[in-house]
Order: structure tokens, then C-alpha cells, then sequence
């Protein structure tokens, strides 16, 4: 049978009821998008619902709904356009989402193709007056959550306040959001159906592995979080460990844990940027989705001074987020403003280009991209059941900002826009110990 035969006859099909005239915001919308961006706005994949309970429908009937609340939405997109005033509007709830989420991220491309001309952002804000009148050209507040960073990029103060905005929101928050592992990283599947806790598991183990523990030896996590990698190197390879945060929240709860499990005698966590640590040579080093925050320009600094904090024969693995097709962001973005600011993606050259130039040989790369999906997703699962204890920890507008960041992030990963690389690399002078085949890693 051909795949012809398995479609319903002309007269079979069900047939869409015309739609009816639009009115009031819709209609003024309607003829607004018809006639910008050279028509390309004219048919949406979306339905838009208005604060006066006017909708455009689109053609499908089942599309999901992007509902503009209040007129509010509006002021956010003509004093900000782009990226930062969707997010505006999307933290403060002035715009939402009714259907799947998932769907409307997802036909990001459909708007993103229309470029509107100086004429275009003209009689969109003539039409936004009319619809909503002259409140429109006051300037909305900016969300409580939206970062504010001052100083000198990538010094050690503005550092230190980035780090702070993301990860001191609320260490419950990221309890609901990570599961009990408090990894946050991408996970490591055999199977996509793999729990999460087990694949974090796994991806701990791999690292390990990746860098050859062995007892007695001193371990640096560069960025060390909540103390995972520590706690599992030092319980299962028998390594001395230190890890260093700027996150106070952090670290606190980092050192509950390596209380608990009863190794507060061999491993140590820090409040301090790698730039301020001086206490090498280590024997294995590890930094773990935190070079994101280093920046390009201090990229060389990075990789140098773990050299010198690594000693002859050392292992050194680069476990980071990095920017495949993807070309670098033009102006703020919403990632920028709300979850990580002033982080910064770069190719995976980049990276191994400066390892390179600072005397470390590069021995394995892997690339992880199917597993941050897959980690995201599970992520998104766990904030979605846990919504209302998230609320009550972080805030509404806290929990927004990471429903939006972990669909799109995975998104982008599944479109091969951004990918995660570990690079494994040694410092010469000595033996490395790694082994001749790959598959001992």
C-alpha cells in the first residue's frame, strides 16, 4: 500500500470552520504583522491572545497560545526589542504561554527569519499606541531577577557578583531542580532512559576515571559547585581534595555534605576565584561547566595558570559547554540578562588552541552533546513537579527564567547549535599514566 492511500480522500478530510473577523488588539495586530517584514509575519504558527480578549487564531487549531496579559508586554518589546524584552515581559508575566512551551520555542526560527526595517519598528509602535494607548511609551520596571553587573569585565569583583546572581539564589531551589546528586552538569546516559541519579553517577565516575585517580592524590575541582565531584573522588579513588567556589551558598552546603559523609579531613572547599589560588602543584585537576564564566579574553589566563598549578605529568580535564554553528551573540541576550551573565561560549578550538599554547597536550576530546538534552529534560521534569515548592523557595519570576533557559537550552543542544566537550589534557615533564588504549578511560 503506498503512502498515499493511508491519507483520507479530499472529501474525507475534516474541514476547518472559517475563521471569523478578528477584533479589537487581534485585528490591529493582524494588519500590523500582514504588512512588516514583507509579509513574512503574516500567517504565525502561533495563536495570539490579547489582554482584551480579542485572538488571532493561527491556522492550526492545535497551536499553542502566546497570551499578551497586559499592554505592559508591549512597552517591554518597543523600549527593548529583541531577546531582552521578551524575556522581560516573559519573567514579569505580562506574556505566557498556554499549550506547550516546548512548541513555541521550537518555531523560534519562523520570527527570527523576519527582519523588520526602521519603517517596520515604526508602525509597530504606532499600532502598539493605538491598541493600547499612550501607556505604551512609559518605560515598564525591569524584573527583580534580571542581573546588574557594573565593573570591569571579567575582573575579580564582577566575577564574583555574576557567580552570585546564578548560583546564591537558593540551594532548596536547586535541590527540586538537580535531584539528590546536586550535579549541574550534564549527566552521562548508556540509555535514554537511564534515571538521572544514575547517569550523574556514571558521569562522575567517567571523570574520574578520565583522570586516572589514585589514592593519596591531590585533586582541584576548579568551580567545584556543591561538592559532588569532590565527595565521589575522594569516597571511590581515595584522593585528597579541594574545591574552590565564589558562591558562599555553595560552598556552605558543600561542606555539610563532606561532613556528613565523614571526610572532612580530606577535603577541603573554598570561597575564592582560581586566580587567587596558589597552593600547587596538584596532582589532577578538573573544572567542570565553569570555564563558560571565564570569558574569551581571559581564556589564556585560564589554561595558564592551571599549568602552574599542575604538576609535571599532570592531568587536567575541561568539561565545558561550547558553541558548534552557532555564531556569537550579537547584543544582549536573554541567557545573559537572566541566567548567566556575562558568560561566554566559544568553539572547542578555542579551547584546545590555548591548552596548547600554554604547554598542555591534548590526549582526548569527547563530545557529550546527546546527553545535555537528555539532562535538561529531566531537569525540566523535576522543576515542573516541584513548581510550587520552587515558587515558595526562588520566586515566581526565579522560576520562569529556568523554564525558559532549560527547554531552549535544550533545544540548541538537540539542534547542534551549541554542543559540551570534555577535553582531556597532561603537563609534560613527567609520565602521564595514561593508558595506550582508549577504551581503559
Amino acid at each position: 500500500m503506498s503512502s498515499t492511500e493511508l491519507l483520507p480522500r479530499p472529501d474525507q478530510r475534516p474541514r476547518r470552520r472559517p475563521r471569523a473577523p478578528a477584533r479589537g488588539a487581534a485585528a490591529r495586530a493582524e494588519r500590523t504583522l500582514g504588512a512588516i517584514a514583507e509579509g513574512r509575519l503574516g500567517t504565525l504558527p502561533v495563536s495570539l491572545s490579547f489582554w482584551d480578549g480579542s485572538v488571532l487564531p493561527a491556522p492550526d487549531p492545535d497551536a499553542p497560545s502566546i497570551v499578551i496579559r497586559e499592554p505592559s508586554a508591549l512597552a517591554y518589546l518597543l523600549h527593548a526589542p529583541g531577546q531582552v524584552g521578551l524575556g522581560r515581559a516573559w519573567v514579569s508575566g505580562a506574556i505566557d504561554v498556554v499549550g506547550d512551551l516546548e512548541a513555541v520555542l521550537a518555531a523560534r526560527g519562523h520570527f527570527e527569519a523576519a527582519q523588520l526595517s526602521r519603517r517596520d519598528r515604526a508602525r509597530v509602535a504606532l499600532e502598539a499606541l493605538r491598541a493600547a494607548g499612550p501607556r505604551v511609551l512609559v518605560r515598564p520596571p525591569v524584573p527583580a531577577s534580571e542581573a546588574r553587573t557594573g565593573g570591569r569585565l571579567h575582573s575579580l569583583l564582577r566575577d564574583r557578583a555574576a557567580i552570585r546572581h546564578h548560583y546564591d539564589v537558593s540551594n532548596r531551589f536547586y535541590e527540586l531542580l538537580l535531584g539528590p546528586s546536586m550535579v549541574y552538569s550534564c549527566a552521562y546516559f548508556e540509555d535514554p532512559s537511564d534515571p538521572l541519579e544514575v547517569a550523574q553517577e556514571r558521569k562522575l565516575e567517567l571523570i574520574c576515571r578520565k583522570l586516572r585517580l589514585q589514592p593519596g592524590e591531590r585533586l582541584l575541582d576548579i568551580g567545584c559547585g556543591w561538592g559532588s565531584l569532590l565527595l565521589h573522588a575522594a569516597e571511590h579513588h581515595g584522593v585528597r581534595g579541594v574545591g574552590v567556589t565564589l558562591s558562599g551558598a555553595q560552598a556552605e552546603l558543600a561542606r555539610e555534605r563532606i561532613r556528613a559523609a565523614g571526610l572532612a579531613d580530606r577535603v577541603e572547599v573554598r570561597v575564592l576565584d582560581y586566580r587567587e589560588l596558589g597552593d600547587g602543584p596538584f596532582d589532577k585537576i578538573a573544572s567542570v561547566g565553569m570555564y563558560e564564566h571565564v570569558g574569551r579574553s581571559e581564556l589564556a589566563r585560564y589554561v595558564e595558570h592551571v599549568h602552574t598549578l599542575l604538576r609535571p605529568g599532570g592531568l587536567f580535564l575541561n568539561h565545558g559547554i561550547a558553541r558548534l554553528r552557532s555564531a556569537p551573540p550579537d547584543g544582549d541576550t536573554f541567557i545573559s540578562r537572566y541566567v548567566f551573565p556575562d558568560g561566554e561560549l566559544h568553539p572547542v578550538t578555542d579551547v584546545i588552541g590555548a591548552l596548547e599554547a600554554a604547554g598542555l597536550e591534548v590526549r582526548d576530546v569527547e563530545s557529550l552533546r546527546e546527553h545535555y538534552p537528555l539532562t535538561l529534560r529531566r531537569w525540566s521534569d523535576n522543576l515542573a513537579r516541584n513548581r510550587a515548592a520552587a515558587i515558595a523557595e526562588a520566586g515566581t519570576e526565579r522560576e520562569r527564567v529556568w523554564r525558559l533557559y532549560m527547554l531552549g537550552s535544550a533545544l540548541s543542544f538537540e539542534a547542534g547549535e551549541i554542543t559540551v566537550y570534555q577535553v582531556l589534557s597532561a603537563r609534560g615533564g613527567a609520565p602521564h599514566g595514561l593508558p595506550l588504549a582508549r577504551a581503559a578511560l
